[in-house]
């Protein structure tokens, strides 16, 4: 059977490739309905890797934040047209002590194979989750980027010590709003300071105790632990500014992805006694865990509608170029693409 891929030949250039797919019992069959683009997938679009990466990588479908419909499933695991998220994260072993997603041996769509931009996307039974009922389609879309969030909470929740009357979040863009919102719906009774750098993002969090802008903190203000949202060039800056602004012994939640070397203040780590702690991309266990947390707290989904940004209905390559252009220019807010291919 030949399977339509939408790849990224080179920066801002997609083409259509025919591939064969095998038919087999242990593949299920999602025809794709909602895809949000990612900041990784901009990274890949735009040609702001390193060289090396984008000539080792592409051609490749881009975006792993996505839903579908299940169109064929031998396995008897879901009924044909249910509404499934697509996990994206491919492992190929267990281990009794590193999680799937950080396991070398680990595959993931849109980084090193096909992302989900395809006719039809072909995984494992364990790697789709039926969605519930009634789910607002365009935030189900980037349950990806939101289950990211929910691994590092619960990373933070392992690690960190109990004292967390303060907690501290740098960032004003949809990473940080997320994972604002899940530490202030996890730990109701600590308070969650953002910190950012445009004003008009940061009134959008308004389930947050107090936001600043990272020019005009005031003196004496400090948290007992952080998360740094941020990434990219201001990743520096942001992590010596949360060092500066933590108490002593506290955990630092490194959440920003960047293509450069980042210098920080390690006298001021060891001075401190700072964890540090990295957290990338989510697990089967993190998504199960995030569909949990919606039904105990349905609001989440009201605050996550209010960063669905454009919606772009595809049909065309041209189309999926408006959406990746589109969200280049967005201030806020995720591009949801309805693939209608």
């Amino acid at each position: 059977m030949l399977n339509t891929v939408y790849q990224l030949k080179r920066p801002r250039q997609f083409e259509a490739v025919f591939k064969r797919i095998d038919m087999d019992d242990s593949q299920i069959f999602v025809r794709p309905t909602y895809l949000s683009i990612c900041n990784a997938d901009q990274r890949y679009y735009q040609g702001t890797r390193n060289k090396e990466v984008l000539k080792q990588k592409l051609p490749m479908a881009l975006i792993h934040e996505g839903i579908g419909k299940v169109v064929y499933d031998p396995t008897d695991t879901f009924q044909v047209g249910e509404s499934v998220i697509m996990i994206p994260n491919i492992p190929e072993e267990q281990d009794e002590v590193v999680a799937e997603n950080y396991l070398l041996s680990s595959r993931f769509c849109a980084s090193g194979e096909d992302g989900f931009m395809r006719e039809f996307v072909t995984a494992r039974p364990d790697r789709l989750l039926k969605l519930p009922e009634n789910i607002n389609p365009y935030v189900a879309a980037f349950t990806e980027l939101v289950s990211v969030a929910y691994h590092a909470v619960n990373r933070f929740d392992r690690s960190a010590h109990m004292r967390r009357k303060r907690l501290g979040v740098w960032g004003d863009g949809n990473l940080a709003y997320i994972t604002s919102l899940l530490l202030k719906k996890r730990f109701p009774d600590c308070k969650v300071i953002v910190f950012g750098k445009h004003w008009q993002k940061m009134a959008d969090f308004t389930f947050v105790d107090a936001t600043y802008e990272i020019t005009s903190i005031p003196q004496g203000v400090l948290v007992d632990h952080a998360f740094e949202c941020v990434g990219g060039s201001g990743s520096s800056q942001a992590i010596n500014q949360v060092i500066d602004h933590i108490c002593p012994e506290g955990l630092i939640s490194i959440m920003g992805v960047t293509e450069e070397l980042v210098p920080i203040n390690t006298r001021m780590v060891l001075e401190k006694g700072l964890t540090v702690k990295g957290s990338s991309r989510s697990g089967r266990d993190d998504y199960k865990g995030l569909l949990g947390m919606y039904k105990e707290h349905p609001d989440i989904m009201d605050y996550l509608e209010k960063i669905v940004g454009a919606r772009i209905r595809i049909r065309s390559i041209n189309d999926i170029i408006e959406a990746f252009e589109t969200d280049i220019h967005k201030i806020s807010g995720k591009t949801i693409m309805i693939w209608d291919k």
